[in-house]
């Protein structure tokens, strides 16, 4: 993180755009479980880039990376498991974590290279000036697919996600959204480090806690009318009919769950005891415990949104009492 800041600053120094940079990361995988990787450690490398094209100077990349790499041997047990590089873009409502055309190329190449040596190399992408921004590291993992692939799921993004419109799916991925795949990353550390990081969290953080809202963020912002609508188009479902009964009706389908159980079980008993099918008032009682737990989760989002907004409103008026000048 601290090498794609560092291409942030000089970028701007230089009165240009942030750079990108490039590195490569030492781990292994696990033993316990071979697909995790673990990353244990970074190595920057002598590059330089923009948006559209890559600045370095071949031979002392080359030069650099033989060097490290027979450092490397003599004192680390570890090895050679990936690359990161920084898209420094300017920050919007998604992240800028995602794999263009030139990354698949690069990615490719060394997943020939190191994956039928045991070694299956990762790409991992770092959005700086959004980590900045959030004040928590904003990084992807990646691997590429072989070129041959073809993914089974219509319009499945790298991250498992439907998403069927193709301009939502450009501005989220890039043009390159189905040649990819998406790795969950977690992070660890040493008993040790933990302790010393709540240490400096709890005394010298706090502030910034204090300084910023979440739910004010464009980002959250943006998502809320999806949010509202997804919910509300759950709700709509069950309107009051005009009989009082039904899946239509709003009262019914709050108790679902409860009348659909009783109604379904005892009509199962009483086919078993005549010996012959379950009567239909059991297909009945399933459908309603169904749209019982459609509303209810409907019902949730909707408490989940008014929660958050509550919460964000409430932080915001205690800021202005604990800062504004009396």
């Amino acid at each position: 993180m601290t090498h794609c800041h560092s291409g942030i600053e000089k970028g701007v120094k230089k009165g240009g755009n942030p750079i990108e940079v490039m590195g490569l990361l030492l781990g292994r995988p696990d033993p316990a479980t071979p697909h995790t990787l673990v990353v244990s450690d970074v190595f920057a490398l002598p590059i330089e880039g923009f948006e559209t094209r890559v600045i370095a100077d071949d031979d002392d990349v080359v030069n650099h990376m033989i060097a490290l790499g027979e450092s490397i041997e003599r004192t680390r047990r570890e090895k050679f498991m990936g690359w990161y590089h920084s898209h420094p873009f300017d920050v919007g409502v998604h992240s800028h974590c995602f794999l263009s055309q030139t990354d698949i190329s690069t990615q490719l190449q060394w997943q020939r290279a190191e994956d039928p040596h045991g070694n299956p190399f990762l790409a991992i992408v770092v959005d700086p000036l959004r980590s900045l921004a959030k004040g928590v590291p904003e990084l992807k993992a990646f691997r590429a697919f072989p070129p041959e692939y073809t993914n089974p799921v219509q319009n499945q993004c790298p991250n498992g996600e439907v998403i069927h419109e193709e301009q939502a799916r450009l501005e989220q991925w890039g043009s390159c959204w189905s040649s990819y795949y998406e790795l969950e990353v977690e992070y660890y550390m040493s008993r040790g480090a933990r302790d010393v990081l709540s240490a400096l969290t709890r005394n010298f953080l706090w502030m910034r806690a204090l300084g910023s809202t979440p739910t004010s963020e464009a980002e959250a912002r943006a998502r809320y009318p999806d949010r509202v609508a997804k919910a509300a188009e759950g709700i709509q479902k069950f309107r009051p009919s005009s009989s009082g009964s039904g899946a239509g009706d709003l009262p019914s389908a709050l108790m679902g769950p409860r009348a659909g159980r009783s109604t379904g079980g005892a009509a199962a008993r009483s086919g078993g005891e005549k010996g012959g099918k379950p009567s239909s008032s059991a297909a009945t009682g399933a459908k309603e415990e169904e749209d019982g737990g459609e509303l209810g989760k409907s019902c949730q989002a909707v408490v989940e949104i008014a929660t958050e907004k509550l919460v964000g409103n409430i932080a915001q008026i205690s800021k202005k009492q604990l800062f504004s000048q009396s």
